[in-house]
């Protein structure tokens, strides 16, 4: 949004919509890191081999893809404001269920509704605050949600320990005849509630409202946020920037209509979100505990080294939101993709060295102190860049036209490629080894370096009405 020196941002305003919308963002974080936790009882319960709980862990994951894309379509069809709550209510009810699976069928079904709950928040946080903060200040205010979904990573590590450690381990008896595994799930309907109710507190996209010829609701919800004068002039530059003849967005909107091939900038928003997984970071979160157990630790010193390798995530966050918007979105991209490049490599040479000790890598006490290092300035370089960047960009790197749109098709496989990654590491880890494993993570790494150089543009300081695809 234009600023100027006639305009008074409601920063009040602007702070209770970035704090609601985020929530969704923390319920991502703790219901992708919740299962963490569990796989010890969902092993014992549903009598699980290797090939089953990897397909039970990534269960959430095609329910994400399908929730990101539908997300992105409904979010243009009924507002952004809408599905978050829909997104919301589906959060409560596949925690209740998930919780209470008697079968791995059940659980499978139960963590496939979540993740559409999931998918849907991955994509509408970023974009709604996008579309409703001033471009000096979109970026930092976007990059809230990562901090808020390593809150949510962090939390779910929490409550995993918590419960494990009171009730003796996951699998053990804590409260009502239920083990403390099927409470891990249970637990993420407190936050899940209140993302509902206060969603109720916030206006919907002001963007969303024009394509919706709701041009006077648009004008006030700008006025508010920005200052009086500034609604009339804010509906007319949004009116502009849409298709010129005005008509509802559409799928067909992401072909150029001069070539009739998709356009570049959606291949680039694809790339983004492929690539963001493709460096393994899902890995830390969904496999973390069972990663470094199987390389020496106790299941009591992996739970609390999930909590270190979140609670450094959230100080780079930190970082991210102080300096996204004063030396852009590709400076960091790059950065990280450096850094994680030779982070994950070291990781991969750490274990290499290990040997087998009946089925488990064992690692030496010196490179096992250097793996856990280098694996924790992995997380930090991750979450200083791709972490919150990505979901930047994706909020705000579409014109207004195909921006649901293109979230839609982005989200959807930044998600693909989660689960191809998620569910492909029980094997990769048994069958090619850890070294092998990380190594394909480092040259990924490495790759995504090459297409940030190639096709991104910076956004930084832009107003949405600017983008250009």
């Amino acid at each position: 949004m234009t600023e100027g020196t006639d305009e008074r941002v409601n920063k009040g305003l602007i702070a209770l919509i970035v704090a609601v919308a985020t929530i969704g963002g923390f319920m991502f974080g703790y219901d992708s890191g919740v299962i963490n936790g569990t796989q010890d009882g969902l092993r014992q319960a549903f009598g699980l081999d290797d090939v089953g709980l990897g397909i039970s862990v990534a269960a959430l994951l095609p329910g994400c893809a399908v929730g990101a894309f539908a997300a992105g379509r409904l979010a243009d069809a009924i507002g952004r404001r809408a599905v978050m709550m829909l997104s919301a209510l589906v959060f409560i009810l596949s925690a209740l269920l998930a919780g209470a699976a008697p079968s791995d069928v059940i659980f499978i079904f139960a963590r496939f509704f979540a993740g559409l709950a999931v998918g849907a928040a991955s994509v509408l946080a970023p974009v709604y605050i996008s579309e409703v903060t001033p471009a000096s200040i979109r970026g930092r205010l976007s990059s809230v949600q990562q901090v808020m979904i390593i809150a949510g990573l962090t939390g779910a590590f929490l409550v995993n320990y918590w419960l494990a450690h009171n009730a003796g381990h996951s699998t053990e008896i804590f409260w009502l005849g239920y083990p403390a595994w099927r409470w891990m799930f249970w637990a993420q309907v407190i936050p899940a509630g209140l993302y509902l109710i206060l969603l109720l507190l916030i206006p919907d996209s002001p963007r969303y409202l024009v394509m919706k010829g709701r041009d006077a609701d648009a004008e006030s919800v700008l006025s508010r946020i920005l200052g009086a004068g500034a609604g009339v002039r804010k509906v007319g530059e949004i009116r502009a920037s849409l298709a010129a003849d005005h008509h509802r967005p559409r799928l067909a909107d992401l072909r150029d209509k001069a070539t009739g091939k998709v356009r570049k900038i959606v291949w680039a928003g694809i790339g983004l979100a492929v690539f963001q997984q493709l460096v393994g970071i899902n890995i830390v979160f969904y496999y973390g505990s069972v990663l470094w157990q199987s390389v020496g630790f106790s299941e009591n010193d992996a739970l609390l080294i999930n909590i270190l390798s979140g609670s450094l995530s959230i100080l780079a966050c930190l970082f991210t939101i102080f300096t996204i918007d004063r030396i852009g979105r590709k400076p960091l991209l790059l950065v990280g993709s450096a850094g994680m490049a030779v982070t994950l490599a070291i990781v991969a040479f750490c274990f290499s060295t290990g040997t087998l000790v009946d089925g488990s890598l064992q690692l030496s006490d010196q490179y096992g102190l250097i793996a856990l290092i280098a694996a924790n300035a992995y997380v930090i370089f991750f979450n200083a860049s791709w972490g919150p960047v990505m979901w930047v960009m994706l909020g705000e790197m579409f014109p207004n036209q195909i921006r649901g749109s293109g979230l839609a098709v982005s989200g959807f496989a930044q998600w693909v490629a989660n689960f191809g990654i998620s569910v492909s590491f029980p094997w990769m880890a048994a069958n090619i080894g850890l070294p092998v494993t990380y190594g394909f993570y480092a040259a990924a790494a490495f790759i995504s370096f090459f297409f940030v150089r190639a096709m991104v543009h910076e956004t930084r300081g832009r107003e949405l009405e600017e983008m250009e695809g």
